[in-house]
């Protein structure tokens, strides 16, 4: 079993900076794939980045691609998503996601434990 707690989101203007934490329980964090997904009103869950339980591989959508970078800490139980150049699409509520695999995915139903989500508004 996994919990993870999102934490770091808030408004913030376009072109500026957020950086969500996801903190998670359990001895067995450095064995799963950590993902991001983002949820905007209306619309269906999208991914956003993952990264390997290594940390040496990761992927992103191309929504976000040289702008989001994600990262992890297995020392600290914790993953992070770094946010720049934000943009008023970016605005969603972003969840935290745990793979217990080593195979990398961006498919939410792939995804075996989640977060309760933290809200990011960007403001044009």
């Amino acid at each position: 079993q996994v919990q993870l707690v999102e934490f770091g989101g808030g408004l913030v203007q376009a072109g500026g900076s957020l950086r969500l934490s996801c903190a998670a329980s359990g001895r067995t964090f450095s064995a799963y794939v950590m993902g991001w997904f983002r949820q905007a009103p209306g619309k269906e869950r999208e991914f956003v980045a993952a990264i390997s339980w290594s940390g040496t591989r990761t992927n992103y959508a191309d929504s976000v691609k040289g702008r989001f970078t994600i990262s992890r800490d297995n020392a600290k139980n914790t993953v992070y998503l770094q946010m720049n150049s934000l943009q008023p699409e970016d605005t969603a509520v972003y969840y935290c996601a745990a793979r217990a695999t080593v195979t990398m995915s961006s498919l939410a139903y792939e995804y075996n434990y989640w977060g309760q989500g933290t809200q990011v508004t960007v403001s044009s």
